[in-house]
C-alpha cells in the first residue's frame, strides 16, 4: 500500500484561513490521487478538523505507514516539537502506525517565485517595487527567524527590487513599524510589504493593520501590502515534493544551528531541552468560537 500524505497545520481562529487550508488540502488530494496516494489535512490546535480525524481517515483502510508534511514555512517550534508531539499521540491511538516526517516548506525557489508574483501584483505598473519588507510570523527560535532573513535575501538576489528588509509580526524584532522605518531611512519611497504566510489569518491581518498605521503617519510614502502565498498549484507541488523526499530519502532537521543541539548565544539553556506537546492539544472534538 502506498503511504498516504498527512498535511499537518497549526490552526487559526480566522475562518478564511480555515477555508483556505481546506481548499488547499483538497487541491493536494487531487494532485496525488493520480499516483495512488490518499491525502488528508488536520490542525494541531485552534481549528477543526484536528490531526486526529485526518489520521483516522487515512488509516481507515488498514494503512499503517503515513508520511506527514508540516505546513510550516520554517523549522520553528511547531515543526520541531508540536507536530511531532501530535504524531506521537496518534501512536497511542494506533500502536502499529509508523511515520515518515517531511521537512518544512521553506526556504524554497517555489516560495520565492510566489512571493515575487504577489509583490508584482501590487507594485505600480509603471515601476517595480523600490523596496520589499518581508514580514514573517516571528519565533523564539533563532534558526526559524534566520530562515526568514535568508528568504528575504534570496528574494532580493537577482530580482529588480532595490533592496529587501525583514520584519516579524510577533516574538522577534524588528517589528513591522521598525522594518518600514529602516526602509524609509534607506531612502525607499515605495515599499511593498510581503506577508510571508501560507493562508489568511489573524497574524497576516495584523501585518496589514500595522503597515497601514505606519503609512498613515508617513503620507509621503507609498506603502502597499501583498497577498499571502495562498492556495495554489505551485504550493501543492511543493508539498508533494516534500512527501516524495520524506518517503525516499534521509530527511533530518537543520541540526547545525538548532537551539536544541547547538549552544547559540543567549539560548544555551535550550540545548537538550525536553520537548512537550501543547498545554491544550486540540486533538479532541469540540466547537471553536
Amino acid at each position: 500500500m502506498t503511504p498516504p500524505l498527512l498535511l499537518a497545520a497549526h490552526g487559526t481562529r480566522d475562518q478564511a484561513g480555515v477555508d483556505a487550508f481546506s481548499a488547499f488540502a483538497e487541491r493536494v488530494a487531487k494532485l496525488v490521487r493520480d499516483d495512488g496516494v490518499n491525502a488528508a489535512g488536520g490542525f494541531i490546535e485552534l481549528s477543526a478538523p484536528p490531526v486526529r480525524d485526518a489520521v483516522a481517515a487515512l488509516t481507515a483502510g488498514g494503512q499503517r505507514e503515513i508520511v506527514a508534511v508540516p505546513l510550516m514555512l520554517s523549522a520553528a517550534g511547531h515543526a520541531k516539537g508540536d507536530i511531532p508531539a501530535a504524531l506521537a499521540r496518534e501512536r497511542t491511538r494506533h500502536p502499529s502506525l509508523t511515520w515518515h516526517y517531511g521537512r518544512p516548506l521553506g526556504p524554497h525557489p517555489i516560495l520565492l517565485d510566489l512571493l515575487a508574483d504577489r509583490i508584482r501584483a501590487v507594485a505600480d505598473d509603471r515601476q517595480n517595487a523600490e523596496a520589499v519588507l518581508l514580514v514573517g510570523r516571528g519565533s523564539t527560535d533563532p534558526d526559524a527567524n534566520a530562515d526568514v532573513v535568508k528568504t528575504a535575501r534570496l528574494l532580493w538576489e537577482g530580482r529588480e527590487f532595490r533592496f529587501a528588509e525583514t520584519a516579524f509580526v510577533s516574538l522577534a524584532r524588528p517589528d513591522v513599524a521598525e522594518g518600514l522605518e529602516r526602509c524609509r531611512l534607506l531612502g525607499a519611497r515605495q515599499i511593498v510589504v510581503a506577508r510571508y504566510f501560507l493562508f489568511p489569518g489573524v497574524l497576516p491581518d495584523r501585518v496589514g493593520e500595522q503597515a497601514r498605521g505606519y503609512a498613515k503617519a508617513h503620507p509621503e510614502l507609498d506603502i502597499r501590502c501583498a497577498d499571502v502565498l495562498g492556495d495554489c498549484a505551485e504550493l501543492a507541488s511543493l508539498v508533494y515534493e516534500r512527501y516524495q523526499e520524506a518517503l525516499s530519502g534521509d530527511i533530518r532537521m537543520n541540526c547545525d544551528i538548532c537551539v536544541y543541539r547547538t549552544a547559540m548565544p543567549g539560548f544555551e539553556h535550550r540545548v537538550g531541552e525536553i520537548q512537550h506537546p501543547h498545554d491544550h492539544p486540540h486533538d479532541h472534538a469540540h466547537a471553536h468560537a
